[in-house]
């Protein structure tokens, strides 16, 4: 192409080919596309989720660098709590060197409490937390996480999405920390996506099961960075849409690209007895990365990465928080004194 030529729209997997024996598929729709792009331009960054500690930390920095993986943001599952001080400082000093997002997951979940109902066929309540005590070790973990350096927090609870909003907003952790929902809790229709962008949300990972129709309902209601996983781990479905990633960014931006693993036993909560595991699979998805990239480039639908370094959400849709002082009950009444006359 030559300097002053207009760039090639991106063409669609096996266009031509199935043009020249009858089968072509319409032109997209431009009304299909989404209009929005993440501040100071782009309309995708890149994830590399499940990065357990330093050392898978150490293995996917490792990697994305031998691979040539650009990444936005690293993302752990288990849990501040999972973590020792030393672990999160090491990890937040490695991520800054290369000015890439890390994304903790916040405190006790329903999956691992000792509620019954998450064990039955409909699964109750899920990862939320149960309970005041939970919401409250959810706080201790984002408190605990930001003193040491953590700027983004990853949730699986409204409520805790909403307490932890109001905690930026009253100085309690930093202003600038965002908030992640996780797929886990993530909304499937545009009426309880915008509900989560309102509430606090920064990023709203979405289930991989949504088609791309539903990409585009949601995209008419809000802005909100989308975060979806491109393959999907077994427990969210095993869901495999490398094909589908230059549509998935046209029609979902601002968007992260999750770059997740199907056929791969689940590692959380973390140990060093999954050790051999957690590494090699963290290795393979900065590889799976590598390979949706690729795909992207030879579509010629590579372009419109929102540069390194950048993880601000821009302007977004909240509820009003109405942070006040907390009310000061009132001194309990003593309990009446029995009039001396009345003694027995």
């Amino acid at each position: 192409m030559t300097p002053d030529a207009p760039p090639t729209a991106p063409r669609r997997p096996g266009e031509r080919a199935l043009a020249a024996l009858g089968l072509g598929a319409p032109a997209p729709s431009p009304a299909d596309a989404s209009p929005h792009t993440f501040p100071g331009g782009g309309r995708w960054r890149t994830e590399v989720p499940s990065v357990e500690g330093p050392e898978a930390l150490a293995a996917v920095l490792k990697e994305s660098s031998r691979l040539d993986v650009p990444i936005h943001r690293i993302s752990q599952g288990s849990g501040v709590w999972m973590l020792t001080d030393a672990e999160i400082t090491e990890m937040v000093e490695s991520t800054a060197e290369r000015a890439i997002e890390l994304c903790l997951f916040t405190g006790p979940r329903g999956t691992w409490d000792t509620g019954a109902s998450v064990r039955t066929d409909s699964g109750g309540g899920g990862l939320r937390a149960r309970g005041h005590d939970a919401v409250a070790g959810c706080v201790e973990d984002a408190v605990r996480a930001t003193e040491l350096g953590v700027g983004c927090l990853l949730v699986a609870d409204e409520g805790v999405l909403w307490t932890l909003h109001r905690a930026r907003s009253a100085g309690i952790i930093p202003a600038d920390t965002t908030l992640k929902v996780s797929a886990l809790i993530g909304p499937v229709n545009p009426a309880a996506y915008a509900v989560y962008e309102r509430l606090g949300a920064d990023s709203v990972n979405v289930p991989s099961d949504l088609t791309l129709g539903h990409l585009t309902e949601i995209r008419r209601n809000s802005a909100a960075p989308m975060d979806l996983y491109i393959e999907a781990p077994d427990d969210l479905g095993g869901y495999v849409r490398m094909y589908e990633v230059a549509e998935i960014i046209r029609r979902g931006a601002p968007l992260y690209l999750k770059f997740g693993l199907s056929r791969a036993p689940g590692i959380y909560p973390y140990g060093t007895h999954l050790r051999d595991l957690t590494l090699a699979t963290a290795r393979e998805r900065v590889r799976r990365g590598r390979l949706a990239l690729d795909l992207l480039a030879r579509h010629g639908a590579d372009g419109g990465m929102a540069p390194l370094g950048s993880r601000s959400p821009g302007p977004l849709h909240r509820f009003p928080t109405d942070v006040r002082p907390p009310r000061t009950a009132p001194p309990a009444t003593p309990p009446a004194l029995h009039d001396e006359k009345n003694k027995d």
